[in-house]
C-alpha cells in the first residue's frame, strides 16, 4: 500500500464517519468508516498506526466541526488536529496483527472517545460516535452503558464488516454476535416508568441565526419571547424558555424582566422557566429559574459545565497577548460556574436540567436524574453558530440523553432547534430555524433508573480496558486464531500471516 493510497483510504474512512453524523445523519456510513479504519491498523509500526488514525480523525472531525471557522479559523485547525489526535491515540493503542487488532479496535476507540469527554478543559464531546447512532437501531444500546457502550457496539459492527471483507468468517461472526447480544440486552434493559402527565409549552422567539450577545439587543430577544408566548394555549403545567434570553445588569430579582415574566406566569396560571444572564463587573451568571404565578421564585439552577472559549477563556492573559486582545473582545468576562445539583423544583414535580453545552455530557444528565428529575429540560442558545451542525448534533445528544435516562427531554432554543424528545429517543416535534414557534405537548413524568444512570459508563469502560489487555496479551504470545475461511497453515491464522506487506514508514 503506497503512501497516496494509504492517505486516500484514511480520508475515506474519516469522511464516512463524518457524514454519519448530524446534520447529514447517514448512520450506516459509520460502520463502513470503521471497517476501513480497522483495515488501516494492520501495520506493524505503532507510529504508523497513530499517523493513520490521526488522518482518519482529521477527516472525521474537520467537516463535522466546520462551523468553528466562522468564529476562529485558526481555532478550527487546532480543534481538528487536537480531536483527530484522539483517534490517532486509539489507533496506537491496538496491537499489530489480525485478529487482535480487530479485537482491540472497538475498545480503543471507546476509551479514546471517553477521554475526549474529560479533557481538555473538562471535555470537548463534539461529533462523537454515539451521536452518529442516535437515530439508528443501535441507539437504544445507550441505555445499557451510555456513549461508551454505543461506541463499542458501533465500532464492533465496523470490525465485523472488515473481517467479512477479509474472509475471516469466525471473527466476523463473533463481532456481529457481540453487537446483536448488546442490542438484545438493550431491548430488555430497565427504562423507567410513568408516574403522571405534564402539559408543557416550549417557547422559541425566533430571529436571525449567526448572531452573538456582544452585538445583539438583549431587550429585543426578550420581547420576541414575550410575543411568542402569546401562542401558548392554557391550560399548561410548565412553560420553558431558552437559555440566555433574559439578560440583566445586576441581579434578576427585582428587575423589570422578572416583573414581566411574573405577569406571564400569572396570566397562564403556570410556572415559567426562563434562561437568565446576570452581569456584574468582571463576571456573569448563566442560570434558569422557576417563576411561579404568584411572582415568587421557586427554584434556581446555575450552569455547572461552562463552554471553554464561549463562557470562559482558559489562559486568558496568555491568549490575549498572542492575539492582541481579540479573545477578550469575543468573551469579555467569564461565567461563574454553578455547584448545585442539576435539578429545579416546580409545583408539578422535580425536573432535571442541563443548560445548553451540558447536554453533550452524559454525566450531567445522570446528575439530573440521579437527583430525582422526572423530566429533563435543556434550555439552550444556538443562535451564534454558523450553519446547523451544532444544533443538529444537540438534538442528537438530547436523543441520547433521553435513551440513557428514560426521560422526556425538552430542548428549547431562541432561534432553533427546539424539540420534544420521548424517552425512547423519538423526536415528536421540532421547530425550524429562526421561526417564532411554541411547541406544546402532553408528556409523562417518569421515575426509575436505567442501567446507564445507575452505573454510568464504568462497566463499559472496564469491558473496553479488558478487551485491550486481552488483545495485547494474545498478540504478544502470538496465539493463532483458527478460521476456516482464512489463509494460513492447517487452517490457522496469526497476526504475522494476515498482515499485508506494508512499509511501516508509509503514513
Amino acid at each position: 500500500m503506497d503512501r497516496a493510497s494509504t492517505a486516500l483510504r484514511a480520508l475515506l474512512a474519516g469522511g464516512c464517519v463524518a457524514f454519519s453524523m448530524p446534520p447529514w445523519g447517514w448512520w450506516p456510513l459509520a460502520f463502513v468508516g470503521f471497517a476501513l479504519f480497522a483495515h488501516l491498523l494492520d501495520v506493524p509500526s505503532r507510529r504508523s498506526r497513530f499517523l493513520r488514525g490521526w488522518l482518519v480523525g482529521i477527516a472525521w472531525l474537520a467537516p463535522s466541526t466546520v462551523w468553528v471557522i466562522d468564529m476562529t479559523p485558526p481555532g478550527w485547525v487546532v480543534a481538528s488536529l487536537l480531536l483527530g489526535a484522539y483517534v490517532g491515540g486509539a489507533a496506537a493503542l491496538v496491537p499489530a496483527g489480525r485478529p487482535w487488532t480487530w479485537l482491540a479496535a472497538p475498545a480503543a476507540v471507546a476509551v479514546a472517545e471517553f477521554a475526549s469527554t474529560v479533557a481538555p478543559f473538562g471535555g470537548i464531546p463534539l461529533s462523537t460516535v454515539a451521536m452518529s447512532q442516535a437515530a439508528s437501531p443501535l441507539g437504544p444500546v445507550a441505555r445499557v452503558g451510555g456513549g461508551v457502550a454505543l461506541t463499542l457496539a458501533t465500532v464492533a459492527a465496523g470490525v465485523a464488516l472488515a473481517a467479512l471483507a477479509a474472509r475471516h468468517r469466525r471473527a466476523a461472526a463473533t463481532a456481529a454476535a457481540a453487537v446483536a447480544a448488546v442490542a438484545a440486552l438493550a431491548a430488555v434493559a430497565p427504562r423507567g416508568h410513568d408516574v403522571g402527565t405534564l402539559d408543557v409549552a416550549l417557547v422559541q422567539g425566533g430571529g436571525p441565526q449567526r448572531t452573538r450577545a456582544v452585538n445583539t439587543d438583549s431587550n429585543l430577544v426578550f420581547q420576541r419571547h414575550l410575543v411568542a408566548s402569546a401562542q401558548v394555549e392554557p391550560p399548561v403545567d410548565l412553560v420553558v424558555w431558552p437559555e440566555n434570553v433574559v439578560s440583566v445588569d445586576g441581579p434578576f430579582e427585582g428587575s423589570a424582566e422578572e416583573a414581566d415574566l411574573a405577569a406571564l406566569a400569572r396570566r397562564l396560571g403556570a410556572p415559567v422557566v426562563p434562561g437568565i444572564v446576570e452581569s456584574f463587573p468582571g463576571r456573569f451568571f448563566n442560570a434558569s429559574v422557576v417563576l411561579l404565578p404568584d411572582g415568587s421564585t421557586a427554584s434556581r439552577y446555575d450552569k455547572v459545565r461552562r463552554v471553554p472559549f464561549g463562557e470562559y477563556v482558559p489562559f486568558r492573559s496568555t491568549l490575549d497577548g498572542l492575539t492582541g486582545g481579540s479573545v477578550s473582545r469575543l468573551v469579555p468576562t467569564d461565567a461563574v460556574a454553578g455547584t448545585g445539583p442539576a435539578v429545579v423544583d416546580t409545583p408539578t414535580g422535580r425536573a432535571g436540567i442541563v443548560i445548553s453545552w451540558e447536554v453533550f455530557f452524559e454525566r450531567r444528565a445522570r446528575d439530573a436524574i440521579g437527583n430525582g428529575g422526572e423530566v429533563l429540560l435543556n434550555p439552550t442558545n444556538g443562535s451564534s453558530y454558523w450553519l446547523t451542525i451544532v444544533q443538529s448534533q444537540q438534538v442528537a445528544s438530547s436523543r441520547l440523553r433521553a435513551l440513557e435516562t428514560g426521560r422526556w427531554v425538552l430542548q428549547t432554543a431562541p432561534t432553533g432547534f427546539t424539540a420534544v424528545v420521548g424517552p425512547d429517543g423519538t423526536v415528536h416535534q421540532r421547530s425550524g430555524v429562526s421561526e417564532a414557534k411554541v411547541l406544546q405537548q402532553e408528556i409523562t413524568r417518569r421515575q426509575g433508573l436505567t442501567w446507564s444512570v445507575r452505573f454510568g459508563p464504568w462497566p463499559s469502560l472496564v469491558v473496553a480496558v479488558a478487551l485491550l489487555a486481552v488483545a495485547h496479551l494474545l498478540a504478544r504470545r502470538g496465539a493463532p486464531q483458527p478460521d476456516a475461511g482464512s489463509p494460513g497453515t492447517n487452517g490457522t491464522v496469526t497476526g504475522a500471516e494476515t498482515a499485508e506487506p506494508i512499509d511501516a514508514t508509509v503514513d
